[in-house]
Parts: structure tokens; C-alpha cells; sequence
């Protein structure tokens, strides 16, 4: 019986054994109890908490190849470090990879806003999804983000209206200096990457068809929609070559009395292929009140500018960032616009028409341009 009994010991051990070498034990946590403490990744930022006074915010700008950019980069670098935050500014150089690869860094680095100026509004969509996941707040700047739902407004100066005063500012450049009509004119609009510019155009366009309709504006080339008027990247010496070929082209034997031009760059390299042409001045719009454009209309060799002072901009920007940080949420818009996937909230600032005639009032706080003046 001693044997026996051995024996049946000896077989159930090892079938045990044998059972076991067949799988690996499963790996059991231990319990957590409520006096165990761990670190967990910080909570999204949301409006009803708020984030810390000194947390990164993020500024991704197209680039800085106009003055309003470039004075873009310098502010925002100087007024968002004065506020306490943690600034990290880029600009793309005009390329959307670039862009792309500079916010997904900024969401790296803990940014708990992000600012973008898109170099095109329609391609970041993807980049900016991925943003708002982690409960990152998005405000377009100075143009609109299209078709995707992760914006959370945008501040900039009111792009249609912008056009509306370039085409009547336009008129009356031609009424005064160019004697009656009808007026030989061409059409000129900015990116077509830039949300704004076909705003801008459109604006222009409410103003400028009926007097075109009517014949006291005539376009000879006969240039009339956007997509023909369309200058590639905002590139100044793009805008010159069309100018000069329309001059070559539908001018040789006929005066141009004006040009619809949707910036101050474009409107310069006009006035230099006019020049060129052995033509008067036209009578020209343009947009953001460079420094060598104040100077021009205040020599007399451009008619009018559109003034959006970037300190404004920038201040507004930060003033909504400030009311994020504090848990108060996005204030409420002026107004809001289909971006393509829904409502957008628009922060919308009055931009004003700067002629030589009052000038001097436009800049009268703006020591930099008044000494321009002298």
C-alpha cells in the first residue's frame, strides 16, 4: 500500500508539471488603494478650466516676406513673453508641409493655444484635428481656416469690407486725377491660396461692376473674374510680368487710368511696369500701409492704401488668448462665416482707407510711419 500510494503521488506531480509548460502565468497587477498615488498626464485644457499663466502658446505664421507679417513675428514674440506666456513663433516660408510640421511641434511642446496664419487655409485640416484632440484651443489669425471643424474662431480685419473700400477708393482716385470717364482700368487680386484674397476681390468687385456695367469703367483686356486676376503666392514680380504684359498686349495705343490692386506690393510693382511703359501713374488701391508705401502716397506716386495696424491685431489675438487662460471661454464673435464645415466666429476689426489727405490723422499714433512723413 506504501508503494502504491507513492506511486499516485508521484503521477499527479507530474502531470501538474506537464499542464503547466504549456502556457505562460498571466501577469497580475497588483490593486491600487486610495492612499497610492501615481502620475497621470495633465487634463486637456478646456474653456471652464482654464490653463497655467505661463503656458506655451503657439504662433504659426505663413511667412514674413510682407511688412505686416514680419511686424506679426516681432509682436507677438514680444507682447506674448510680456503677458507671462511661453511664446514659440515660426513662420513657414509660404510652404504648408513646413507649416504642418511646425504646429505638430508646438503640439509636442505642450501648447495650450495655437495661432495660425495658414499659409493655405484649406490644407491643415489634419494637423489641427489632431490639435484640438488634445484639448488645444485654434484661432486663426488674420485669415480663415477652411473645412475642418478645429477652429475655434478668428481675428482679422473684415476681408470683404477691406474689398469694398479698395474699389471705392479706386473711384474716387480716378474722379479726382484722371478728369471724367470712362476710365481704362485693370483687375489684380492676391493668392488664391489666401482665403481672403477672392474676399477682397468680391468686395472690390460690388462696388467696381456696376460703374463697369455701365461703361464708365472699362477693363480692355477684358479680365474680369478672379482666377484671371489672381496674383500666384502674393508675388510681386509675378504681378509685374502680368502688368507688363497687359500694357504690351492691350495698351500700346491707349492710356491706363487705374488699377484695382489688392496690396501694397502688387500696387508698387504696377506703378513701376507703368513707369517702365512710358504711362501716367494709374491711379492704384493696395492694402497693409507699408512703410514705402506711406511713403509713396505721401509722394504722391500711389493714390491709397488700406491700413490694418498689425498691434492691433495682435493685441485682439492676445486679449482672446488671455480670456482662454483665465477659464472664460472664446468671447462672443462679431459675426460668423461658413468655413466649409461649420459656423467660425469672426473677431472682425474696421480697416481704414489712407489717402495723402489724411494721412497724417491715420498715423498720428504710430511714430515709426509719422516719421515717414518728414
Amino acid at each position: 500500500m506504501k508503494k502504491l500510494l507513492t506511486l499516485l503521488i508521484m503521477v499527479s506531480l507530474i502531470t501538474v508539471m506537464v499542464a503547466g509548460c504549456g502556457k505562460t502565468p498571466e501577469r497580475v497587477e497588483p490593486e491600487t488603494t486610495e492612499t497610492e498615488t501615481s502620475e497621470t498626464p495633465e487634463a486637456p485644457a478646456t474653456a471652464e478650466a482654464g490653463f497655467a499663466a505661463d503656458s506655451v502658446i503657439g504662433v504659426a505664421l505663413p511667412w514674413l516676406g510682407t511688412q505686416n507679417w514680419a511686424e506679426a513675428d516681432e509682436m507677438f514674440k514680444s507682447k506674448l513673453e510680456a503677458a507671462g506666456f511661453e511664446a514659440i513663433v515660426q513662420h513657414a516660408d509660404n510652404k504648408v508641409p513646413t507649416q504642418q510640421q511646425q504646429i505638430e511641434s508646438m503640439v509636442q511642446n505642450g501648447a495650450k493655444v495655437i495661432v495660425v496664419g495658414p499659409v493655405d487655409g484649406s490644407q491643415l485640416g489634419g494637423v489641427l484635428e489632431e490639435a484640438a484632440a488634445a484639448g488645444i484651443f485654434i484661432i486663426g489669425y488674420d485669415r480663415l481656416i477652411e473645412n475642418t471643424t478645429a477652429i475655434d474662431g478668428v481675428v482679422q480685419f473684415d476681408s470683404i469690407k477691406t474689398g469694398v473700400l479698395q474699389g471705392e477708393a479706386l473711384l474716387a482716385g480716378l474722379a479726382a486725377q484722371k478728369g471724367e470717364g470712362p476710365y481704362n482700368i485693370e483687375l489684380f487680386g492676391g493668392g488664391p491660396a489666401d482665403p481672403n484674397a477672392p474676399n477682397f476681390f468680391k468686395g472690390a468687385m460690388t462696388v467696381l461692376q456696376p460703374k463697369i456695367d455701365d461703361g464708365t469703367l472699362v477693363v480692355v483686356s477684358g479680365q474680369l473674374d478672379f482666377t484671371q486676376a489672381a496674383t500666384l503666392d502674393w508675388d510681386n514680380a509675378k504681378a509685374q510680368a502680368r502688368m507688363d504684359s497687359l500694357l504690351s498686349g492691350f495698351y500700346s495705343d491707349k492710356e491706363i487710368h487705374g488699377v484695382l490692386c489688392p496690396n501694397d506690393g502688387i500696387a508698387r510693382a504696377v506703378i513701376t511696369s507703368s513707369g517702365q511703359a512710358g504711362q501716367e501713374t494709374p491711379i492704384t488701391s493696395g492694402l497693409d500701409a507699408e512703410n514705402e508705401t506711406v511713403t509713396w502716397i505721401w509722394e504722391g506716386r500711389q493714390y491709397s492704401t488700406i491700413a490694418k495696424p498689425t498691434d492691433t491685431l495682435v493685441s485682439k489675438t492676445i486679449e482672446i488668448i488671455k480670456a482662454l487662460q483665465a477659464g472664460n471661454g472664446m468671447p462672443a464673435p462679431d459675426e460668423t462665416t461658413d468655413n466649409g464645415m461649420k459656423e467660425v466666429g469672426i473677431y472682425a476689426l474696421p480697416p481704414l482707407v489712407v489717402t495723402k489727405e489724411n494721412i497724417k490723422e491715420a498715423f498720428a499714433n504710430d511714430p515709426g510711419r509719422m516719421e515717414l512723413l518728414k
